[in-house]
Formats: C-alpha cells, structure tokens, sequence
C-alpha cells in the first residue's frame, strides 16, 4: 500500500482496493519532571517545542533590537540554553519548530497598527527599514536579521514557519503544521518571553494546546517585572512553566531514544 498524507505521523494507507485511514501507531514516551502549579508528565510522541524568534533582529547586537537600544548581551547564554535542550529532544524524535518573524518585503499584510509598535514616532525606524549596523531591512524575510543567531543551528527536518505578528498562529500555518503531526503539547523558548512567546502561548492555550513555558530557555529585553507577570500569568491562567535543565535530567533518565511499538513507556516516572 502507498503512503499518502504530510508526513509519518498522520498518513492513509491507500491501495488500488482500499483506504486504510488508521493513523500509524505511535508509542507513549512519557516524562516527568518539576513544574509549576505542579510537576508534570508529558508524552514526547506527542510534543513539539516551539523557538521564538531567535533570530538575528532580535538577538545579535548588530540587529535592529540593539539599535535602538536594548540589550541583548544575555543572548548568547540563553542560545546555548536552548541548543542544549533541543539535542536531546531531537534524539526523542520531538520536532523542533522555529518561529521566526520575516515580514513580506512589501509590507502588504501588516495594518498600521503594527507597523506603528515598531516606528512610534514616525520617523522609518521600523519593520523593513535599514538597521544601522548591518544595513539589512529590519524584519524582513531574507534578510540577514530573520537569520538564526549563532549559537543555534537548525537542523534537517526541523520545521520554519514565518510570522508577521507576535503571536506565532496568526495569519501562518503553524496550527495547521502542528494538528498534522499529531501534537498535543508545545515546549516555548526563545524571545520576547512577554510579547511574542507570550502571545503565541495564549493562542496556543486558546487552541487547545497544552503549553510549557520553559522559563531558563526564555529571554527578554523587558523589564524584570514582565517577565515576572509573564510567568504569573502563564502559571495561572494558560498553563506551566518548568526549567530547562530539568526537563533535560527528564530525558536522560528516561533515554533519549524514541521507544519501540510493544515497549511503551505506560506509567508516568513520578
């Protein structure tokens, strides 16, 4: 029988005779590990983790963030934190998916009201203008600052989605992405904690979707007190927030290999 749908996770089987429109078993991966309100176990086979905007724009201190002056000196750190937790999530076979904003050269999608966030005073600092520095177009998809920043490498089979706004879900296909691999729970890291890995948290708790601040794998250029806010918020009203290294000591002591059909890891490791 021929295989017909998106990928592994969500095809037919389809012959000259017959459909078979039975999904491809996939094992239970279970892990557990420290949370807030409460510890967690979750199903890797039916995870992804979501990175927001690591993107030279946002984080080199050569992109359009530095230049109008925040910092972005706690980048670095925060890129090896993710880099070092999507190793061993690849090796659970968890897709890793990279939000990136990349706006359309024309600007055609975006209404004033956005383009406005980012030039409040009118003078073309904004999306699609010079950045002093690397004389790249701010925001701009193929653009040197929509780039990955180093200190992260995406890897072959890792899924990139463009976004326009600061939420991830609006006006893309990341929902529809994420309902073709079967995924349940997201994994959000990446920047800013409290606009854009906020925003597209909230959509993804609205969605249905159970979301998982990862709070050592999350950065901002904000004050303290939002990212204190964003993760009252997110405890509170959307869902959980947990640390890196914790999930990481999750894997190791569960295995990274993704399990084999008949050895299903059934009971949550408490």
């Amino acid at each position: 029988m021929t295989m017909v749908g998106p990928n592994a996770r969500n095809s037919w089987r389809v012959d000259a005779d017959a459909v078979d429109v039975c999904r491809p078993a996939r094992p239970a991966h279970r892990v557990s590990f420290p949370a807030h309100p409460r510890r967690l176990a979750i199903d890797l086979a039916r995870t992804a983790v979501l990175v927001v905007d690591m993107q030279n724009d946002f984080c080199h201190p050569d992109g359009w963030l530095a230049s109008v002056g925040l910092d972005v000196s706690d980048s670095p750190a925060l890129a090896a934190t993710i880099a070092g937790l999507l190793a061993p999530l690849r090796a659970a076979g968890v897709p890793v998916v990279w939000l990136t904003w990349a706006s359309r050269p024309d600007r055609a999608n975006l209404p004033p009201n956005v383009l406005h966030a980012y030039d409040l005073d009118g003078t073309g600092h904004g999306i699609g203008t010079p950045v002093p520095a690397s004389g790249a177009p701010a925001l701009q998809a193929g653009a040197w600052g929509t780039e990955v920043v180093a200190g992260l490498s995406p890897a072959e089979g890792d899924i990139h989605i463009a976004k326009y706004r600061m939420s991830g879900f609006f006006d893309t296909p990341l929902d529809s992405v994420l309902r073709n691999l079967r995924v349940d729970t997201l994994l959000f890291t990446g920047v800013n904690a409290d606009q854009c890995v906020m925003a597209t948290l909230t959509d993804a708790a609205c969605l249905g979707y159970d979301a998982i601040l990862i709070e050592s794998a999350v950065g901002t250029t904000s004050p303290d007190y939002c990212l204190a806010a964003t993760v009252y918020n997110v405890r509170h009203c959307f869902g959980f927030t947990a640390q890196a290294a914790d999930v990481q000591a999750a894997l190791d002591a569960t295995g990274h290999a993704r399990p084999e059909p008949g050895k299903e890891n059934v009971t949550c490791p408490w």
